[in-house]
């Protein structure tokens, strides 16, 4: 079966013979002999009638549960037979022989000396059901009948590649190269080559025979041997393959690792057997666009404009991710979809080493910056922003970091810290469903908005966050702050402000501040976005990495005490104004203190604690004014006045007449 210069007498002969092998009752008897207790144990195949040659098909259908070691020997053998050729398999030409003819498949003809033809007949079917998924109206569709065939081929070759015909002469030679000490069975072989698919020595003919076979256990776990063995357990328990679902969505890939990663996010426990084959499936996905029909259907434009020629390590997928953050022209709506789906599919946010690509761009920032982390904590990726635009971070890591970040902050899910301290806060406060459940009413981009507006409600105001899940919402804005575009709202709603007013302003941290400059101009929703995220900053100045860093000696000498408050209060912006005219002061931070204090002047809600201290009164004696310096002067009338005319009760309360002294100060 190996060598092709037999005669074609002699390979007529072998094929009379094995097809007797398979199906002729004489042999069948031999089977029951050898196998006569496994038998007994598989029920399927004990109830096989005698003479009719379909128990060898039997078992070599159930040959994972055959523990008996000379039936199991004897099975080996003949399924390395019947896989030798198509033909031989049971039910496969009856199932498949419309498709043959329809697909072309059929040009082999019997009896031809090639020992590579048969396999490539399967080949060339599984060629045409995988171009099937990949088209919106395929002009020729694979029957369901020869569907489940071809899968169910690939399925029982999944443990030995040697009975991967056509794969198994394309690799033959790559095997050698790469996998030399790798022992057949177990789906060793496979793994082994999928892991060197992309290397510069591959040839082109195993590559393309690999990319087949990978498609389809995107389209049926099962094809994977080492991924149903070690998850078949866990699929049980979690309720990942329900009887009522339909086959072709339950078998896919995708599902199984949305439903499994659903129940690692829950806290459940999956083995870690089946979270190895987990982490190598998603690492495929990330590494190769081409596995994810719904990226082919929903990106080829982009693709073919902006990405060809960039297949390799998950290149194409951060060239789309680019596209997307509005960096390299437009995408459509349909290819958003398709690559935010497969990030939560992959989710690179709980291990960075899913993301090839990052992984490699960032190797250099992990080692130095983030050490101290152990490699696939998911606070890596946060490590990695913290240390955006200092001067550990190198170019092709940030350009890597910001592509995927995009996604990960458009769904709270996708960053697993905030995901495993916020879950019960959301489901109680912002009525959340599962991990791998969405709804109309609460999308997840606008899930983090709610938890924010909990997170600094004071406790008069109700129900609020969680100490740690305030902490982790905390952290995710002081991330967001460093680019608009990882603030989903604000993008949304500014993205016509932004190119009106600030189409200059390319710096790191410039697009916001030129959007609080311009706050009178901007559309009202731009302005209402804006405003509140001002506000914010009001409260928790530290949101603002960017000025904290520049700030960072003042802080240290003059401020120390109150930035390591729990919770800031506007205290540190005051610190810092109060100091503003140190010695010790650089330019950066107080070119940056006076720009939120010039900001602070065009809405009185800006300055935390005057907001605080005075809003009451504000209501009440100056209603309809915003602008703080006329709100002060408002008050500081009334104020005057009272004392003037010895009123007996002040109209402004205590409260709001100290901090009014300290802004008139200030300003």
């Amino acid at each position: 079966q190996s060598d092709n210069e037999i005669s074609s007498d002699c390979n007529h002969l072998l094929w009379n013979y094995k097809l007797n092998l398979t199906t002729d009752p004489k042999f069948e008897s031999v089977a029951r002999e050898v196998c006569k207790s496994t038998i007994a144990e598989i029920k399927e195949c004990a109830d096989e009638p005698v003479g009719k040659g379909f128990l060898v098909s039997c078992l070599v259908d159930h040959r994972g549960n055959i523990t008996e070691y000379q039936c199991h020997q004897y099975i080996t053998k003949m399924t390395a037979i019947i896989f030798s050729d198509y033909r031989l398999i049971c039910g496969f030409m009856d199932d498949c022989k419309a498709d043959i003819n329809l697909l072309k498949c059929g040009s082999i003809r019997p009896g031809e000396k090639d020992a590579h033809s048969q396999g490539e007949v399967v080949a060339c079917l599984e060629k045409g059901l995988v171009k099937e998924a990949e088209e919106t109206d395929p002009r020729i569709q694979v029957s369901d009948q020869c569907k489940k065939a071809i899968l169910r081929v690939a399925e029982l070759s999944s443990d030995d590649f040697h009975l991967d015909r056509h794969l198994y002469f394309a690799c033959r030679d790559d095997r050698e190269r790469f996998c030399e000490n790798t022992q057949a069975g177990e789906g060793r072989v496979y793994k082994c080559l999928f892991n060197h698919k992309f290397e510069e020595s591959m040839s082109e003919k195993c590559r393309d025979a690999l990319t087949t076979r990978q498609k389809l256990i995107a389209q049926d776990y099962k094809v994977s041997y080492s991924l149903a063995k070690s998850c078949k357990s866990d699929l049980k328990k979690y309720r990942c393959n329900v009887e009522n679902l339909p086959r072709s969505r339950e078998a896919r890939l995708s599902y199984l690792l949305m439903c499994l990663e659903s129940a690692v996010h829950r806290g459940r426990q999956v083995s870690s057997e089946c979270q190895g084959e987990m982490l190598d499936y998603r690492r495929m996905l990330m590494e190769d666009f081409s596995l994810s029909p719904e990226i082919i259907l929903s990106c080829r434009g982009e693709i073919e404009h902006h990405c060809s020629g960039l297949h390799r390590k998950g290149r194409t997928l951060h060239c789309l991710m680019k596209v997307v953050r509005g960096e390299k022209g437009n995408v459509g709506l349909h290819c958003q979809q398709a690559l935010q789906t497969l990030i939560q599919e992959t989710d690179p946010g709980a291990d960075y080493r899913i993301d090839r690509a990052l992984n490699e761009a960032c190797e250099s920032v992990i080692q130095t910056a983030c050490k101290h982390i152990r490699s696939g904590d998911p606070m890596i990726l946060s490590c990695l922003m913290e240390h955006l635009y200092t001067e550990k971070m190198v170019e092709d890591c940030e350009h890597r970091l910001l592509e995927l970040q995009y996604f990960i902050s458009r769904d709270w899910k996708l960053d697993t810290v905030l995901y495993r301290k916020c879950q019960g806060d959301a489901s109680r406060l912002c009525h959340t469903h599962g991990w791998n459940e969405t709804s109309e009413l609460m999308p997840p981009g606008a899930v983090f908005s709610c938890l924010y507006r909990h997170a600094y409600r004071t406790e008069e105001q109700g129900r609020r966050l969680s100490r740690e899940c305030r902490a982790e919402v905390q952290r995710i804005l002081h991330q967001r702050a460093m680019d608009v575009k990882l603030d989903p709202a604000l993008q949304d709603k500014c993205m016509i402000d932004l190119g009106k007013w600030c189409s200059e302003k390319t710096e790191t941290g410039q697009e916001l501040e030129c959007l609080q400059d311009h706050l009178d101009d901007l559309v009202s929703d731009c302005r209402d976005i804006v405003g509140n995220l001002t506000e914010l900053e009001s409260e928790d100045i530290q949101i603002e990495a960017l000025l904290m860093r520049a700030c960072e000696p003042i802080i240290q000498t003059f401020c120390h005490e109150v930035a390591d408050n729990q919770i800031d209060s506007g205290d540190l912006m005051e610190c810092l104004i109060q100091n503003k005219h140190q010695k010790e002061m650089n330019e950066k931070c107080a070119i940056g203190v006076t720009h939120f204090q010039l900001v602070q002047m065009k809405d009185f809600r800006f300055s935390y604690k005057f907001k605080m201290a005075c809003k009451e009164d504000v209501l009440k004696l100056c209603p309809n004014i915003k602008k703080k310096v006329d709100v002060v002067i408002c008050l500081s009338t009334t104020v005057r006045n009272d004392t003037l005319q010895d009123a007996k009760e002040h109209r402004v309360s205590l409260k709001c007449r100290r901090q009014l002294r300290v802004e008139e100060l200030e300003m």
